[in-house]
């Protein structure tokens, strides 16, 4: 009773909380108290639903944060697929493919991949890359170190970053970081002579380059003087050089043309669109001293058809140019406003690009003057070539001019090692 009287009072005291019936055993016998009266009853206990909770009871769901990656790398061990009936079903993973990505979460921390096989960094790049490994701004750079010091080529053999100034000026760094590289596209970048860039394509890390387009990039004789700087003196930079694109420079007259001769093994260039002055002497120059013959159609290396980037990094600098592209959608918010702005009659300057076309009608307008050498065929294109009436004449022809050019190659000799040229290789 003392149980019951007790149980009641405080079933009076807190009646405005639905508890439910309240069940007593005493004496062996089971009693129920009555919230209403305030009494037990000795009933045998009815079987009714009742809530565990009451109607305004809630549950909220509360994830830490901090907890995230641990979560992640608990789920991460299973592949989760569904059956035909629906049924979600799991299986481990193999243990290669947790430590290739444990690996690949942590790229950024590994000291050298010299000497590891190719098969498996090609996997564990493919994993780096895939979590966007190589786009952050300090690790990214210092894991895609890793990989280029130990594979060279096979991480990137050919760039094109053709009209990606963006590109270049946000990335320049990973970029300067990519070696063994064979072709590399820097057209209508408008770079200047006094670009970081240029100057690493002196480096030794780029001296395997063999295509080298720099079309539209505002050089000048300067430029060319540096560019050819290690390999007019030291033989060494830009030595194994194939084919070059300077078109639609300006800049670059006849002077500029002189620093070009020290490309012995250049088999393709293009100088359409540049400052030459006489442009005969230019041609007969570039015959006699390398071997260059004037074309008179174009040729097919310089239509940027089949410049393309290759690598594995491939995937890698389409993720920068994303990146950049993401980063200039305000820019284009504003230009469709100062659209709207023209359309109800208010002038808006809109600022555009400068894109290559617009020195395009230049080098229409200046003549093609794309060269190629006749006993090499790697300029992929059916030339027009020009039957001569003898050979004697030509074998004549080709004494006088090469008798002109000893005497000026003699006077260029005592000019070849002046105080800036040394200046410019000390910078090396």
């Amino acid at each position: 009773q003392r149980c019951s009287r007790g149980m009641s009072y405080c079933l009076h005291s807190e009646s405005h909380l639905d508890t439910g019936p309240i069940y007593v055993r005493e004496n062996g016998k089971l009693h129920v108290v009555n919230q209403g009266a305030g009494g037990v009853q000795n009933v045998t206990p009815k079987a009714r639903p009742f809530s565990l909770f009451s109607r305004s009871f809630s549950v909220e769901l509360c994830m830490n944060r901090e907890d995230d990656r641990a979560r992640r790398q608990r789920t991460d061990h299973f592949i989760f697929t569904y059956t035909k009936e629906g049924n979600l079903r799991y299986s481990a993973k193999s243990l290669f493919s947790l430590v290739l990505g444990y690996i690949s979460d942590n790229v950024d921390h590994i000291d050298s991949l010299i000497g590891f096989p190719e098969q498996i960094a090609e996997k564990l790049f493919s994993a780096a890359e895939a979590r966007q490994k190589f786009t952050e701004p300090v690790t990214g750079l210092r894991a895609l170190q890793k990989f280029t010091e130990a594979y060279g080529s096979l991480v990137l053999c050919s760039l094109c970053l053709r009209n990606r100034y963006l590109v270049i000026s946000e990335k320049l760094e990973e970029i300067k970081s990519f070696r063994e590289l064979t072709c590399l596209d820097l057209s209508c970048c408008k770079l200047g002579d006094e670009h970081e860039l240029l100057e690493h394509l002196t480096k030794e890390a780029l001296s395997s380059v063999k295509r080298l387009l720099l079309k539209d990039n505002s050089l000048s004789d300067a430029g060319l003087r540096r560019m050819t700087a290690p390999v007019r003196v030291l033989k060494k930079g830009l030595e194994n050089l194939l084919v070059l694109d300077l078109s639609c420079n300006p800049k670059i007259t006849d002077v500029g043309i002189g620093y070009l001769l020290s490309f012995k093994k250049l088999n393709c260039l293009d100088i359409s669109g540049t400052g030459l002055k006489d442009v005969d002497a230019v041609i007969k120059r570039l015959q006699t001293q390398i071997g260059l013959v004037h074309s008179k159609v174009p040729l097919k290396e310089f239509d940027h058809s089949n410049c393309k980037t290759e690598g594995w990094a491939e995937q890698t600098v389409l993720q920068w140019e994303q990146a950049v592209m993401e980063a200039m959608k305000p820019q284009d918010n504003l230009r469709s406003r100062a659209a709207a702005l023209q359309f109800y009659g208010k002038t808006h300057r809109i600022k555009e690009a400068v894109k290559c076309t617009l020195v395009e009608p230049e080098a229409k307008a200046s003549g093609n003057l794309q060269f190629y050498k006749e006993n090499i065929q790697n300029c992929h294109l059916p030339l027009k070539k020009e039957v001569a009436g003898s050979h004697e004449l030509k074998n004549n022809k080709k004494r006088a001019l090469a008798e002109q050019e000893r005497e000026r190659t003699s006077k260029q000799k005592h000019l070849c090692l002046t105080v800036e040229d040394w200046d410019l290789l000390n910078t090396y």
